[in-house]
């Protein structure tokens, strides 16, 4: 009988390990398949049920700042008034005569009546009118009382002296020039007393 007991007790000791063994076993392959513990595997898979958290909604463009106001236009510079003309005397070869400002002799026009011009456009181009947007002013020698100004139109007026309405000669080149006196025995210069002198240089 001590015999059978010892064994007994032989195989009941063997049996112990194996059974350890075999619980060992079965745990590890319970975490290989993500059923059991975490510990030593991947990350944990996340449930089916729940569901990625929706991404934040985009920015809204800010909004466009309402365009400063614009600075009012300019105003554009004011022209320089035009310059005043004036007429004065000179003295010349045929003594003392009428010439603006810059001294270009003036010249007084037979076929003119008094306060009327009669040059027409091709009389205009060689002997261009004194013309002012302004009244001209009676200069140094002069009488203001005989200096008077005709409309032309436009608001351009021809300044006249005396009975002569005034023109230029395009033949004269610089100031003091008298190269259309007595051309035609039409065009002569003027006295200071608002004449014609009517002799030769």
């Amino acid at each position: 009988m001590r015999t059978t007991r010892t064994s007994t007790r032989t195989k009941a000791l063997i049996a112990a390990p194996l059974m350890a063994l075999a619980l060992l076993t079965a745990t590890a392959c319970e975490d290989s398949d993500g059923s059991g513990s975490s510990y030593g595997a991947g990350a944990a898979k996340q449930p089916a049920d729940q569901q990625a958290p929706a991404e934040p909604p985009a920015e809204a463009p800010p909004k466009e700042q309402p365009d400063a106001e614009e600075p009012a236009a300019e105003t554009p510079p004011k022209q320089a008034p035009a310059p005043s003309i004036s007429v004065r005397t000179a003295e010349s070869d045929l003594g003392t005569i009428l010439v603006d400002d810059q001294g270009r002799t003036l010249y007084g026009f037979t076929k003119d009546k008094p306060g009327q011009a009669n040059c027409d456009a091709d009389c205009i181009a060689v002997w261009p009118a004194l013309i002012s947007a302004k009244d001209v002013t009676a200069g140094e020698g002069t009488d203001a009382s005989l200096l008077k100004e005709i409309k032309l139109g436009a608001g351009a007026e021809q300044a006249v002296y005396g009975d002569w309405p005034l023109y230029y000669y395009v033949g004269d080149v610089t100031a003091g020039d008298v190269n259309g006196q007595g051309l035609d025995d039409e065009w002569f210069v003027i006295a200071a007393d608002g004449k014609l002198i009517k002799s030769q240089a």
